[in-house]
């Protein structure tokens, strides 16, 4: 079996989280309380993740199929299984698509999407085939880069003096109501509802009682970094720039001139946009590969990996456009089918094992195939 550290944990966490969040404007509906929006959606995901971490206590050593059957019993457990196993596979199909789309928009305006996708799969493919461990492996080589990034960027918008606090006024200028509005459940289920993908992972930390430590910590980092990047791109840009803008945080950083030397370094930015949608495409498919071997095991898991990429790859083309695949992701899914994954099943699952006495030393069912190496 293919172990890893919790400090493997909490740098997967953190890159996963971060993704490509802080170059968009979340909440921006909320104008210039956009910030307060993510910092309340935050605290409802901090709440949310101990609830998946409850869960996850009562049968330390089970992955997400292993909990739904103990939960909803053998069949319905796997009927529900299968729904999560699609839907981890369509949040990785998303970002295949925006990564298309915002190479097309950025650097590669002239290399067709489907090149482009096609890389990020089977880039995608080749790490999951190598096993678990080859993936935390990436997220531990690619976090420093990603936070150093970060820093250099935001340093060199304080440096040329782009920041205007200003804008962050007034507070709670017409209540709390479109803070609340613009945080659930948009915000909710992008970013930290997500976090339901370490069911997949949790199972295999050796160290169960340092787990939910680790995984608090780095989910605070992550929020206290999300909630100060929102701010920054406010007042930078403004509220009015800020809630147009399709990327406020790269129109952010195209201002920056710092002695006529440092400028044009929006090229960092889309790289970092690039980093973080591969980190998220790569974790979904992974989980959704090892969620269908274990819900069917006699498949070979590397004839599952195939399967999912493929389709994977072939449904990111199935919206005619960036426009509605940007509506479907934030108008239809992320309000009306990604809280059924993220909140309402996880819910069940608490309410049963809250008052489920389970005997001891039972883990649920007999685990399924363990996330190793390639198969």
């Amino acid at each position: 079996m293919d172990r890893t550290s919790n400090y493997q944990l909490a740098v997967m966490m953190i890159l996963f989280e971060i993704g490509s969040t802080p170059i968009f404007a979340l909440g921006s509906s909320a104008k210039q309380d956009a910030w307060l929006a993510m910092l309340a959606a935050a605290i409802v995901g901090f709440i949310l993740l101990n609830m998946f971490l409850f869960i996850q206590n009562k049968a330390p050593d089970e992955d997400l199929i292993g909990l739904l059957r103990l939960c909803f019993g053998k069949w319905a457990g796997t009927g529900i299984g299968i729904l999560f196993a699609l839907y981890f596979a369509y949040e990785s199909m998303r970002n295949v698509r925006d990564f298309g789309e915002i190479a097309n928009l950025t650097l590669l305006k002239v290399t067709p999407k489907s090149v482009t996708m096609s890389v990020i799969v089977l880039l995608a493919i080749y790490a999951i085939s190598m096993g678990i461990r080859t993936l935390f492996h990436i997220t531990e080589a690619l976090l420093p880069i990603v936070m150093i990034s970060y820093m250099l960027l935001t340093f060199l918008i304080f440096l040329a003096k782009l920041v205007q606090p200003g804008n962050l006024l007034p507070v709670l200028e017409h209540g709390i109501a479109p803070v609340l509005k613009a945080a659930f459940p948009d915000i909710i289920s992008f970013p930290f509802g997500q976090t339901v993908i370490f069911f997949m992972l949790w199972h295999l930390i050796p160290d169960k009682q340092k787990m939910k430590r680790f995984s608090l910590i780095s989910y605070t980092i992550v929020a206290l970094f999300l909630v100060s990047m929102n701010m920054l791109n406010i007042m930078v840009l403004g509220v009015t720039i800020n809630s147009l803008s399709i990327l406020p945080f790269l129109q952010a950083v195209q201002l920056i001139e710092v002695g006529n030397i440092l400028e044009r370094l929006d090229v960092m930015v889309t790289l970092l946009l690039f980093l973080g949608l591969f980190v998220k495409m790569m974790t979904f498919c992974c989980g959704s590969v090892y969620a269908f071997a274990h819900l069917f095991p006699r498949i070979p898991r590397a004839v599952w990996l195939i399967l999912v990429s493929t389709v994977i790859y072939a449904t990111s083309f199935t919206e005619p456009n960036y426009t509605v695949h940007a509506w479907i992701g934030l108008v239809v899914v992320v309000k009306k089918v990604f809280p059924i994954f993220q909140i309402v099943i996880p819910v069940i699952m608490f309410i049963i094992l809250l008052f489920r006495k389970l005997p001891t030393g039972q883990n649920a069912l007999p685990s399924g195939p363990q996330p190793g190496g390639s198969q």
